[in-house]
């Protein structure tokens, strides 16, 4: 309210730089929370899917991995 008391142009440009800087920092902590609320949601999201993940991953593991060697025959062969 330095504008108000004393009236002069450079007050008021002063007390209306302050007023935006109060607007901006209010928006920058609006937009962290909700920012902070959608990474919150991913990771819930995702920690589900991690799971599946590496069970997928497991499953093509056992797709690559060479084949056993084949057992050798007892007794006669023909």
């Amino acid at each position: 309210m330095l504008s108000s008391v004393l009236k002069s142009p450079r007050a008021i440009q002063v007390n209306l730089a302050i007023m935006r800087a109060f607007v901006q920092l209010r928006r920058y902590a609006a937009s962290h929370k909700m920012l902070a609320q959608k990474l919150q949601t991913l990771e819930r999201k995702y920690d589900v899917h991690d799971i599946e993940i590496q069970e997928i991953f497991k499953a093509m593991k056992k797709l690559i991995d060479p084949p056993a060697k084949p057992k050798r025959s007892f007794g006669f062969g023909s």
